[in-house]
């Protein structure tokens, strides 16, 4: 029971009122006079305390302000730390691509077979992903273009080829060690050649530029339109020296050799010869 006594004594204590005045110390004027109890002294301190609380976190969460908190990052490192994470990854993906570069030079050194790189990323089209039905519109049109020779979709014979190419004396575009050999069957139309830091590439005939930009796959890459109806490509270039447009003779240099886009292995050379429109294997015409 007594137990009992002293919770309700000590309750009540908490709702005992108490009288606030203030006064004017002149005249002794009543300014304010208020009841209050300790409830609500306490439930008053509570909510101004719960208000300054949520005052305080917005201000640290939505405001400049969290920097002047020590160990706070702010908004530059934060940046940084983005920056520095993206690359890592870039970084951790270019020494994975350098290990396999070394590891194709110590197999061709030790007179291994190197390991080869199919990259069916050259070619927009991928093995399978086109099936083609013909019908009398496809086959009128078909024998429309293929009567003009420019554009011929007719793979030729490469006999014939080399017979019209046997007096036209190529100029080897770099000077290096072949790594990956032309393979139509797996969309890898020309020759990969890995060359000296740095090296300059240089044209393979006479001819125009026809082409000289940067794509996603390979990197900066230049076309040259040449006679016989031949056209060079080279691709991955680090830099490229001319213009679409440009004159070029027979050795001139044309790019830097490099390892720009995202279809590459290493420094090399992507080195693609084509004549009315069909690949050729630029080893039987060029020495490297």
């Amino acid at each position: 029971m007594s137990e009992k006594k002293e919770k309700k004594s000590f309750f009540k204590k908490f709702k005992h009122k108490y009288r606030l005045s203030i006064y004017r110390d002149e005249t002794f004027e009543e300014l304010l006079n208020l009841k209050l109890t300790k409830l609500n002294v306490l439930a008053l301190v509570s909510v101004l305390t719960f208000i300054f609380l949520v005052i305080v976190i917005s201000i640290i969460a939505y405001t400049p302000a969290r920097e002047l908190i020590p160990g706070y990052p702010d908004d530059k490192t934060v940046r940084n730390i983005r920056l520095n994470a993206h690359r890592l990854d870039s970084l951790e993906l270019e020494i994975k691509k350098r290990d396999a570069y070394f590891e194709n030079i110590r197999r061709i050194v030790a007179g291994e077979e190197p390991e080869q790189f199919n990259n069916p990323r050259d070619s927009v089209v991928k093995k399978g992903s086109v099936s083609f039905q013909r019908s009398a519109e496809d086959s009128a049109l078909r024998s429309m273009t293929e009567s003009d020779k420019p554009y011929t979709l007719l793979v030729d014979d490469h006999r014939k080829v080399r017979t019209s190419l046997s007096n036209v004396l190529f100029f080897s575009p770099v000077k290096g060690l072949i790594t990956n050999s032309f393979k139509p069957s797996d969309y890898h139309y020309g020759t990969d050649v890995v060359a000296a830091p740095n090296e300059v590439v240089k044209a393979v005939l006479e001819g125009t530029v026809i082409m000289a930009s940067w794509t996603l796959e390979t990197g900066n890459v230049i076309q040259i339109q040449h006679e016989n109806d031949l056209v060079s490509v080279y691709k991955h270039n680090a830099e490229l020296l001319k213009r679409v447009g440009d004159r070029v003779t027979a050795g001139e240099p044309i790019a830097i050799i490099g390892n720009s886009g995202e279809f590459t292995t290493g420094p090399h050379l992507h080195f693609e010869l084509w004549h009315n429109g069909t690949p050729l294997n630029p080893e039987n015409y060029v020495t490297f």
